[in-house]
């Protein structure tokens, strides 16, 4: 549940949101914004829902209030004699709920600067994402006129190693779980190229080539990978390059 206090002539009325969207006023707000002089009264006498209390925090500590749903709000609306009743009614039911059942709070309309404000974070943040998605572009560009160039060979010859190799020989040597090899060795900057691409034995019956890297330098870039990293537990590191979050990570021995 979500707490939202909103503003109406000056006065604040707050507005709990429960687990399903559905709004429930605070009752002592609304009393004292329609004239009733005793909110404990004017709610015994006028509202008919179920009673529901909310935790809300206040100058005495925490304290458990009585909310009301729209049922027994409008009923306090329609029983006070304050002029503002009909202009609160029109408030609440065709412009607060309405934003309520939308977005699942109520946001009061933005001033001229926060508008402003509003358009040119919009701006920088598209212009970010430009830039961002210029930079994946030039790099997917590099890669594929890398593998254009790239060589096939008819077997693997020896100090190289498939993708299939190095996880395994990875895991072994580091701990590193298979989808953090996946991503050094194909998404985060930096990620080796392959050397050559090999035909497998059976293309006839519909294999594809596979790639193959120096087991040397893909030993030298895991190595690199583990020092970048920072353990926030025994055996969980994070990386700058791994946005996921930490992963599985053996901390080796000093030499």
């Amino acid at each position: 549940m979500s707490l939202v206090p909103f503003e109406f002539k000056g006065a604040f009325v707050r507005v709990v949101t429960d687990e399903h969207g559905e709004p429930w006023f605070v009752a002592k707000d609304v009393c004292e914004l329609l004239g009733y002089a005793n909110p404990s009264d004017a709610v015994g006498r006028h509202c008919k829902g179920v009673v529901k209390r909310y935790p809300l925090e206040t100058g005495g500590g925490v304290q458990e209030v009585r909310v009301l749903s729209e049922g027994d709000t409008l009923r306090l609306i329609v029983n006070s004699t304050m002029p503002a009743a009909q202009e609160f009614e029109s408030w609440v039911f065709d412009e607060v709920l309405p934003t309520i059942r939308k977005t699942g709070s109520y946001q009061r309309p933005m001033t001229p600067g926060e508008q402003l404000l509003a358009q040119a974070q919009a701006v920088i943040s598209i212009e970010r994402q430009q830039a961002e998605q210029q930079v994946a572009l030039e790099r997917i560009e590099t890669r594929v006129a890398s593998v254009e160039q790239v060589r096939y060979l008819d077997s693997r010859p020896a100090g190289f190693e498939s993708m299939t190799t190095i996880r395994e020989r990875i895991s072994l040597r580091h701990g590193i779980p298979p989808w953090v090899i996946n991503a050094v060795m194909r998404d985060v900057p930096g990620a080796p190229l392959p050397f050559a691409m090999v035909r497998s034995k059976h293309a006839d019956d519909g294999a594809q080539p596979y790639p193959i890297w120096p087991t040397a330098d893909i030993t030298r870039r895991f190595d690199r990978f583990a020092a970048e990293c920072t353990f926030v537990t025994a055996e969980r590191a994070t990386h700058p390059d791994i946005q996921q979050g930490r992963f599985k990570l053996r901390q080796r021995s000093p030499a």
